[in-house]
């Protein structure tokens, strides 16, 4: 795993749209694995940026994205395909038929499930897994207790993370309380994955995820055993890391990071 400390939000957000292009420069047919939340806002921002002003290519390009909550039609402005399509989708030259969810108005949500693993094995798997992190470490949706082998799955939603993004809705008592999620054991089959996060908020969790030992209880543990692992913070996400003078001199000695300071 690699840690990566940047000054703020921007830098953080700026970092990861410059490796994810490069990337997609690298291998313009990137299967790549997308997340949602108010931290990929940005991000997304960015990266529409890239290809307007850069030229930067997503038309063969391939999409999965993590989750997707049960119940809630493509259409409705609550779900994850309306937020993909508002802050990426629509503003890039992305072939549609290459963006994935997960359906969940599926009329039998595990044969959808299963239907999902096998589209992304058909594609060869994920080349570049992007991922936030919950208050309650999960990514994806994996809450509390997720087994590390999981595979795409419907999941129940924590207390926790009913109130982290109920807000979200005009009315909070209308957010799904189960979700379908990609599992812990499809996040790390992908081939690299960076995970970003920025804000106070996610100091002590990010501190957990990162330093703490690996357990079911916080899914994002799980991501110090995959190899080729690298976290995006800025100052505030960073502050409880009790080895942050080490991450900093790892990044600012590795000459491969030279072009994206």
């Amino acid at each position: 795993m690699e840690v990566i400390i940047q000054k703020n939000a921007e830098a953080a957000a700026q970092l990861t749209a410059a490796l994810i292009g490069d990337a997609l420069r690298l291998k313009p047919n990137l299967v790549l694995g997308l997340a949602t939340g108010r931290t990929m806002e940005r991000l997304y921002g960015i990266l529409a940026e890239k290809h307007q002003r850069e030229g930067l290519d997503f038309s063969l390009a391939v999409t999965f994205n993590l989750d997707e909550y049960i119940g809630l039609p493509a259409a409705d402005p609550n779900s994850y395909r309306s937020y993909m399509n508002h802050y990426l989708f629509n503003n890039i030259n992305i072939d549609p038929r290459n963006t994935h969810l997960p359906n969940g108005t599926a009329h039998d949500l595990d044969a959808g499930c299963r239907d999902y693993e096998e589209t992304i094995r058909d594609h060869g798997g994920i080349d570049l897994q992007l991922l936030g992190i919950g208050v309650t470490g999960h990514i994806g949706f994996n809450e509390p207790l997720s087994a590390m082998r999981s595979r795409t799955r419907c999941k129940a939603l924590t207390p926790g993370t009913i109130a982290q993004n109920a807000p979200q809705f005009e009315k909070p008592e209308d957010m799904p309380k189960r979700a379908i999620t990609m599992g812990v054991g499809t996040i790390l089959d992908s081939r690299r994955c960076i995970m970003l996060v920025t804000g106070e908020s996610k100091a002590d969790i990010v501190a957990k995820a990162v330093e703490g030992p690996i357990t079911s209880m916080i899914s994002a543990t799980a991501l110090q055993l995959h190899e080729r692992c690298t976290v995006i913070v800025d100052e505030d996400a960073a502050a409880k890391l009790t080895q942050q003078d080490y991450y900093r001199w790892i990044f600012q000695n590795e000459p491969e990071w030279e072009p994206y300071r």
